[in-house]
C-alpha cells in the first residue's frame, strides 16, 4: 500500500444507506454502492440453523418489524436466534414504523415494503453484481456478554462467519468489529491457521460504563488495570490492530500520547 492510498478517506455507509433506504439491507447497500461508498458497514447476527444475516439488532426490533400478519412488532421481539433463516424470512423490514422517534430522525428514508432481512453472502453477491471489486466491508457481531441468552457462543459467532467470508473469497476484504471482543480473539485464532486469513485489521471498540471502567466479560478477561490503564495497550494484547474509540472522548493529548498504541 502506498502513504498515499494509506491516507486516503474511507467514505463507509453506515448500515448501507440509511439515511435513504431501510437499514441493513440488500436496497441500502445498492444505494450505498451507487453513491460511491468505499466501505459498506453492516451488522449481523446469527440464526438457529447457523445462517448469518445482516442485522443491527439481536432481536426484532419493532421500529422496523412487521410479523407474517402484516403488523407492527408491539414491543422486542425474540431474539434471532431463535429462528431459522426460512422463518426470519416471513418479516418486513422495508418500512421505519410510523410515528416513531426512528421515522422523525431519518424522514428522507425511502421505505422498500416487503424487504427481508438479508444473509451476509447475499451482500457479497450484491457488490459482486454491480462488479464492485473494490468495496471493503466492515462488519459488527451483535453480541454482548450482558445478554447470553440472545445469540449463539462467541466461538460459534465468530466460526461462522469466517466460514461465510471464506467461502464467498472475501478474506482480503473484511473488517471485523465488536464491542465483545471475545468474538475478535477467536477471528484472529481461527483464521490465522490458513494461509488465505483474514484480515489481521480487526476493530475493536469496548464496552463502557458510567466510570469509564472496561467490562473484562467483554474484553475476553482483559483488564485496564494490567495495562497501566491505557486502552490501546489492551487491545494491542487482545489481537486488534484498529481502535474504535467513542470520538468524544478522545482529545489531542490523548491522541499523540497513545498514537503508537501506548
Amino acid at each position: 500500500m502506498t502513504a498515499a492510498a494509506s491516507h486516503a478517506l474511507d467514505i463507509q455507509g453506515h448500515r448501507g444507506a440509511r439515511g435513504l433506504a431501510p437499514e441493513n439491507t440488500l436496497p441500502a447497500f445498492a444505494r450505498a454502492l451507487s453513491i460511491g461508498v468505499t466501505t459498506l458497514e453492516l451488522d449481523c447476527a446469527v440464526t438457529k440453523d447457523g445462517v448469518v444475516v445482516v442485522s443491527h439488532d439481536s432481536t426484532l426490533n419493532p421500529d422496523i418489524t412487521r410479523g407474517p400478519d402484516g403488523q407492527w412488532l408491539q414491543g422486542e421481539g425474540p431474539p434471532i436466534r431463535n429462528f431459522t433463516y426460512d422463518e426470519l424470512l416471513r418479516y418486513d423490514v422495508g418500512r421505519i414504523k410510523p410515528g416513531s422517534a426512528y421515522e422523525k430522525r431519518f424522514a428522507q428514508q425511502q421505505a422498500v415494503d416487503g424487504t427481508r432481512m438479508p444473509r451476509l453472502a447475499d451482500v457479497f453477491a450484491l457488490a459482486r453484481k454491480a462488479a464492485n471489486d473494490r468495496v471493503r466491508f466492515n462488519i459488527e457481531t451483535k453480541i454482548s456478554p450482558l445478554h447470553p441468552g440472545r445469540t449463539v457462543s462467541p466461538e460459534s459467532f465468530a466460526r461462522a462467519f469466517i466460514a461465510v467470508i471464506r467461502r464467498e473469497k472475501m478474506e482480503k476484504r473484511v473488517t471485523i468489529q465488536s464491542f465483545d471482543w471475545r468474538t475478535l480473539v477467536v477471528v484472529q485464532k481461527e483464521a490465522r491457521r490458513s494461509t488465505r486469513s483474514i484480515s489481521p485489521r480487526s476493530r475493536a471498540s469496548w464496552i463502557t460504563f458510567r466510570r469509564g471502567s472496561v467490562y473484562p466479560p467483554g474484553t475476553a478477561g482483559l483488564r485496564l488495570h494490567d495495562f497501566g490503564g491505557s486502552i490501546p495497550r489492551m487491545v494491542k494484547a487482545a489481537g486488534g490492530a484498529v481502535w474504535s474509540p467513542y470520538s468524544g472522548r478522545l482529545r489531542a493529548r490523548r491522541l499523540k500520547k497513545r498514537r503508537h498504541w501506548g
